[in-house]
């Protein structure tokens, strides 16, 4: 076992659960065993964003991103793996926690789907009245 430094994190969106692995290398990305943009389908949005929290702090070339994400679809699953990345990057050296909770990315996004309620056909949609 090699005695190679990593730092951990945890994100969570929406249904979506990412567990981040930050280690030492050349910036590559691989999540659930896959290449990072094989996984995300090449849509350069969702890279950017799981990147965007290294990028700030000048770290995008320094560190490899490993992810192990479950749950959701891509959308949740890269800002899980962005508020991850944030986390990771916040126990790397704490002085990082002041620029990346001004960007925002240290703050758990609380939006998730509602309940459905009995009486109704979704969370909210009522069956059509009718006066008479």
């Amino acid at each position: 076992m090699s005695n190679q430094v990593v730092y951990l994190g945890t994100g969570r969106r929406k249904a979506s659960v990412a567990r981040v692995r930050l280690v030492p290398g050349t910036g590559a990305v691989k999540v659930n065993n896959r290449e990072g943009s094989e996984y995300f389908q090449l849509i350069p949005n969702y890279i950017q964003t799981l990147k965007a929290p290294l990028e700030t702090l000048g770290l995008e070339n320094e560190y490899d991103i490993i992810v192990n994400a479950h749950g959701g679809g891509l959308t949740g699953q890269s800002d899980a793996v962005k508020l991850g990345v944030a986390r990771a990057l916040c126990q790397l050296d704490p002085d990082n926690r002041q620029p990346l909770k001004a960007e925002g990315y240290l703050t758990r996004d609380p939006r998730a789907k509602e309940r459905k309620k009995y009486g109704l056909r979704k969370a909210r949609k009522a069956p059509q009245f009718s006066k008479r």
